[in-house]
C-alpha cells in the first residue's frame, strides 16, 4: 500500500497571566490551601486548507479569543469560575476547558485540530486536544 501525504498548517499563539487555585479532593499538603501561580497558555490550532487570504485563522481573531478567555482567568482564583465548580482545577481540566471553548469560538470548518497546553510556573504542563 502507498502513503498518501497530507498537508498541514499550524498557527500558534502564547500569552503569560497568574491565576490562583487550591486544590480539592485530596490531601496534597500545601496545595490544598489558595496559591498563586504564572501560567503560561500555549494555543496550537492545525489545518489542511487556508482561506482566500492564506490564513488558517486570522492571528487577530485567535488572539483576540484568547484575550476573552484569559480576561475572565487572569489573577482570579480558578475555584472561583463555574467552569471548576465541581471539578479540581488541576492542569489536566484546566487546558480541557479553554481547549473546548477556544474550539467553539473558532470553529470555520478549516480547523482539523486544536491543542492547549498549560504550563505552571514554567515547570509543568499538561495539555489537552480536540481533532475533528
Amino acid at each position: 500500500m502507498g502513503s498518501r501525504e497530507v498537508d498541514v498548517y499550524s498557527l500558534c499563539l502564547q500569552r503569560d497571566f497568574v491565576a490562583q487555585h487550591f486544590l480539592v479532593g485530596g490531601d496534597w499538603g500545601d496545595e490544598n490551601r489558595p496559591h498563586t501561580h504564572r501560567y503560561r497558555l500555549e494555543v496550537r490550532l492545525e489545518g489542511g486548507q487556508l482561506d482566500q487570504h492564506g490564513f488558517l485563522v486570522d492571528l487577530v481573531e485567535l488572539q483576540d479569543a484568547v484575550d476573552a478567555i484569559l480576561g475572565r482567568i487572569d489573577e482570579r482564583s480558578l475555584n472561583d469560575l463555574p467552569e471548576f465548580a465541581g471539578l479540581n482545577p488541576s492542569l489536566e481540566h484546566f487546558a480541557r476547558i479553554v481547549c473546548q471553548e477556544l474550539d467553539r469560538s473558532l470553529a470555520n470548518g478549516r480547523l482539523e485540530a486544536v491543542e492547549v497546553r498549560v504550563w505552571e510556573d514554567g515547570s509543568a504542563w499538561a495539555s489537552y486536544r480536540r481533532t475533528r
